[in-house]
């Protein structure tokens, strides 16, 4: 076409000018061809401009169909929702604690004990298929925020060592980190494919990987989609891949496959960012179990259930009546006895709604530790 040029504007003018642009949009491991048409009537700025855009596949003859959803994503009304966060201290300093209340009796509460780890819905009083979900830290952020677990009601404190304040060295963390809330990880015992290493004496830990930015003690329902064996310093060290329940992307997610198929290059990058993210401090690259494979729901399932017994074993005060008969190391003794196990041992009156804290000696109203 021939194409003139005004006199005072480097601008092009060109009636009836067309573009055409080629996508490719790849769905289910099939890739669709499609002619993207623009037809712009005029581009001279005095001029009234429309424009006609047709998309066309070129592969198949129809447009891609997309994949396949267990459910729809829905609104959930959650038992945490009057949750409320406080802190103590000045943020940025060693002091600086997050605690969790509950809105309506103005109690404190812990976030690893007083959460329960079944998501229940508020409104039918039943349990969901999701479990609660404790935010640590926050997606694109690299301050390790953590369960202070050895201090009353459990707060979030920012973790230090030397009296330093930590961060990750490595930058920021791509998807949201921290624990499932009534799990543990028990320092006692050796998981046959944890490569005869013990727990990290820590709740269980979670990656979350929706596309909401979680804040620090935002309690979330989730999906359990995997988990991953790390061996970090000797101890195993679980990391749960979930993806949050009101997630645009959790009606596609329903078992480990799926993320590799929905997310190619995801649990990748997690491994990879959990076997580097120690080598900026000096230490080597951490290694995993089970040959480095992310296993499935069911697996994953099995190990919460595992962590769950033993936080129930760590509240009652079961575990360390057993310690002295089944322990010899002074070391491990001392970890689990640091621990705290309030605030369900403090508040007596809620007490009895906890059947997981009972000794089977258990009397109601008479719990002890």
């Amino acid at each position: 076409r021939r194409r003139r040029r005004h006199k005072h504007s480097n601008t092009i003018h060109n009636h009836h000018h067309h573009k055409t642009h080629f996508i490719v949009i790849c769905q289910e491991g099939k890739v669709h061809l499609f002619i993207h048409h623009n037809i712009i009537q005029s581009l001279h700025p005095t001029s009234k401009t429309t424009m006609n855009e047709t998309l066309v596949p070129l592969n198949d003859g129809a447009a891609p169909t997309p994949p396949q959803r267990s459910t729809s994503a829905t609104s959930l009304r959650s038992n945490n929702s009057d949750i409320d966060l406080h802190h103590v201290g000045d943020e940025n300093t060693l002091e600086y604690r997050l605690h969790a209340k509950k809105s309506k009796e103005g109690k404190v509460i812990s976030l690893w004990h007083d959460v329960s780890l079944n998501h229940i819905d508020e409104e039918k009083k039943e349990i969901t298929p999701y479990l609660n979900y404790v935010n640590e830290i926050p997606k694109f952020t690299r301050k390790k925020f953590e369960i202070a677990t050895d201090e009353d009601f459990t707060p979030i404190k920012q973790d230090e060592k030397k009296g330093k304040l930590r961060e990750f060295k490595k930058g920021d963390i791509f998807f949201n980190y921290g624990c499932l809330p009534q799990t543990w990880e028990d320092p006692t015992f050796v998981h046959p494919d944890a490569e005869g290493c013990r727990g990290d004496n820590d709740p269980l830990d979670v990656c979350e990987i929706g596309a909401r930015i979680i804040k620090s003690g935002g309690v979330r329902p989730v999906k359990v989609l995997g988990v991953l064996c790390m061996i970090d310093e000797g101890e195993a060290d679980w990391k749960v891949i979930t993806i949050d329940a009101e997630d645009k992307w959790a009606p596609f997610l329903n078992d480990i496959e799926d993320v590799d198929e929905q997310m190619p290059g995801m649990l990748d990058a997690i491994r990879e960012w959990f076997r580097t993210y120690k080598i900026p401090d000096g230490k080597p690259p951490n290694v995993f179990g089970l040959d480095e494979k992310f296993m499935n729901k069911k697996y994953a399932m099995a190990i919460i259930e595992e962590c769950n017994h033993a936080w129930k074993e760590l509240l009652s005060g079961e575990k360390e009546r057993k310690l002295d008969a089944d322990v010899q190391c002074d070391e491990v003794k001392s970890l689990v006895r640091k621990l705290s196990k309030n605030s369900l041992s403090m508040m007596w009156d809620q007490v009895d709604e906890h059947p997981e804290a009972h000794p089977e000696d258990y009397e109601e109203g008479a719990l002890s530790f």
